[in-house]
């Protein structure tokens, strides 16, 4: 374990780059790094055991924190509350927040189950996708070009920790899906068979597109099952990623 550094001035070269990573939605992708923050997401990252590059204590959390938080860190540093305040976005800052490095390229894996992305672009929606695929035994996520960053500080948050097991590919060009080797099931609130009436095909790739547009035309035209979700209800349409926890949930019952 490294001792800690303090650090009580916000113009510190490290802080500053640790505000932008934090705080803009892409600075992970030119830095190779992103931040999590509070005790669910440090955790969940050690337990997938990911190593933290830098952890940030504020100075009241510092004699609280775990031994395993800052025993895995490469370095350490304590900040006043304020400055943690500067890098947090949550409305209450939990006083512990990770650096980690981006995975290493991740690369298309064409026979897993996985969950693709056409342009989602709400970074909640894409978070809780995450989530979904994760608790329903999906291991890959494909954003196509246009999704949110999927590293970005909101969906990491909504992911809550989803993002560490599984295999994240984003800016991903349509053409480029050719490569998968699964059937392609793709959810329309207009077309398809009703979801409890189909046996979903064992492994799939299910496919969830724009908030508003939904899934394009391109990619409806490859789907070798359409789905759709009954809403006896008579709603218009459902969220994307509530329609995405309905149908990753079917696709993972043993009754297909």
């Amino acid at each position: 374990m490294s001792d800690p550094v303090s650090i009580t001035s916000r113009e510190n070269p490290l802080l500053k780059e640790l505000r932008k990573v934090a705080q803009d939605s892409i600075a992970y992708r030119k830095a190779g790094r992103f931040w999590v923050e509070g005790d669910h997401l440090c955790s969940a990252a050690l337990q997938r055991g990911q190593r933290p590059a830098v952890a940030v204590f504020t100075e009241e959390y510092w004699p609280l924190a775990p031994v395993g938080y800052a025993q895995a860190a490469i370095k350490n540093i304590v900040i006043p509350v304020a400055l943690f305040r500067e890098l947090s976005g949550l409305e209450s800052p939990a006083g512990v927040g990770f650096v980690l490095d981006l995975p290493a390229s991740a690369v298309l894996q064409p026979m897993v189950s996985t969950v693709i992305l056409d342009r989602v672009q709400d970074a909640g929606n894409v978070g809780s996708i995450l989530r979904s695929a994760g608790a329903f035994g999906f291991r890959q996520v494909v954003a196509l070009k246009g999704t949110a960053a999927l590293w970005s500080p909101k969906v990491l948050r909504a992911g809550m920790g989803a993002h560490f097991g599984l295999n994240l590919l984003e800016g991903v060009e349509l053409g480029e899906l050719l490569a998968l080797q699964v059937p392609l099931v793709v959810t329309s609130s207009h077309h398809g068979e009703l979801i409890q009436n189909l046996r979903l095909p064992q492994p799939c790739a299910w496919a969830f597109g724009h908030e508003g547009q939904g899934v394009c035309p391109e990619l409806m035209a490859r789907a070798a099952v359409p789905a759709r979700i009954g809403q006896p209800g008579g709603e218009e349409s459902l969220n994307v990623a509530a329609a995405a926890a309905i149908c990753l949930h079917a696709s993972s019952l043993g009754n297909h």
